[in-house]
């Protein structure tokens, strides 16, 4: 069993938070909990999406999201759940407002992941808020609530509670 410390070695970055879940499905929303995942360099294995045009590809290969965020979101009264706006990889004890464009993302031991955009988010999820208001996760109307794409830069395994590393974007 390795320690904190050498994880924290092994990762290469401070040590900020975990995996709450992963969630893949075969198509929509919501996406269903899983234990461990492959990740590929187009996403998570046995996960599909409906509309390929606007999800999924090398640059929208993962979609992350704050389980904070997720929690903040329900006390506003949004319905919305773990999956149900369609990440595929859920995230707890991150600073989410510091998950940007750039910032790199290392998942367990293997995965190596850039964040390469924010999220438009669309009506599939509209279930997920009051009155289907999706719009509540839309980087340009609420900065910081919007979930997140990335790219894929070392693929391998994920698992629940991985610990994750993030990375500042180079300047």
């Amino acid at each position: 069993m390795r320690s904190e410390a050498n994880r924290s070695d092994l990762l290469g970055t401070h040590l900020t938070g975990s995996v709450a879940a992963i969630n893949i499905s075969n198509g929509g929303v919501p996406k269903r909990r899983v234990n461990g995942a492959q990740v590929s360099r187009l996403g998570l294995e046995n996960d599909t999406q409906d509309d390929k045009k606007h999800h999924g590809g090398p640059d929208r290969a993962v979609c992350l999201y704050s389980l904070e965020r997720i929690r903040s979101l329900q006390t506003e009264g949004h319905p919305i759940d773990i999956g149900s706006a369609g990440e595929n990889v859920t995230v707890e004890g991150i600073d989410w407002d510091q998950i940007v464009p750039g910032v790199t993302i290392r998942i367990g031991d293997q995965v190596l992941l850039e964040v390469a955009s924010f999220t438009n988010p669309c009506k599939t999820i509209r279930a997920s808020f009051i009155a289907g208001g999706f719009i509540r996760i839309a980087q340009k109307l609420h900065p910081g609530w919007s979930r997140v794409y990335a790219r894929v830069l070392r693929e391998g395994q994920i698992r629940f509670g991985d610990p994750i590393g993030v990375t500042p974007a180079s300047d």
